[in-house]
């Protein structure tokens, strides 16, 4: 049962009964969690408007259960400005979280990751991709799924620039003596 101030993004939102939201949040202390929030869907209701994807927020939520109810919300800030591509690629994202954390699982750091791949969506004036790159390696490697780009994984050495690699699935980068389509320098 938490109580306190955490800060906190909305991942997802959809209506639940007449006048609540089901709320899918990413949280610095909690990770993922799924909230109710009472109300937030009234006409009277302040928190309309801060319970969007990408507006920095403070939650506090508690109760029992893989649904907690939310006691209340603040905005931070305003929300970062998407649109377009980058509008499509912070839903992606959102997306990745909402479909590969575990409940209430603290990542702290990616917490960071994410918080940083967002901004720079919203200040990106080329492609997203580098973002979103750096983002799902970052996802990965939280994961326990990293991949070491910098030493080979048969000898532990540094990656050698004169030398030819291919990937081995749950090893990684292995110096190869064959020069073929699954092998890069």
């Amino acid at each position: 049962m938490m109580e306190g101030w955490q800060r906190a993004f909305v991942l997802h939102s959809r209506p639940w009964s007449e006048t609540s939201l089901m709320l899918d949040v990413f949280t610095e202390e909690s990770g993922r969690v799924r909230l109710v929030a009472k109300g937030a869907r009234s006409k009277r209701s302040n928190l309309k408007g801060a319970l969007q994807p990408f507006t920095p927020l403070l939650l506090r939520f508690g109760g029992r259960g893989e649904v907690k109810t939310l006691r209340s919300a603040e905005a931070v800030s305003l929300a970062l400005p998407l649109s377009g591509i980058t509008l499509y690629s912070g839903l992606y994202v959102n997306e990745l979280l909402s479909r590969v954390l575990e409940h209430e699982t603290r990542f702290s750091e990616l917490f960071f990751d994410y918080l940083h791949c967002i901004q720079s969506l919203a200040g990106a004036s080329g492609s997203p991709e580098p973002a979103l790159r750096r983002f799902e390696l970052a996802l990965l490697g939280h994961l326990g799924y990293g991949v070491d780009f910098l030493h080979c994984a048969g000898s532990g050495e540094a990656v050698d620039d004169a030398m030819t690699y291919r990937y081995r699935e749950e090893k990684g980068f292995i110096a190869s003596v064959v020069i073929d389509n699954n092998t890069f320098t």
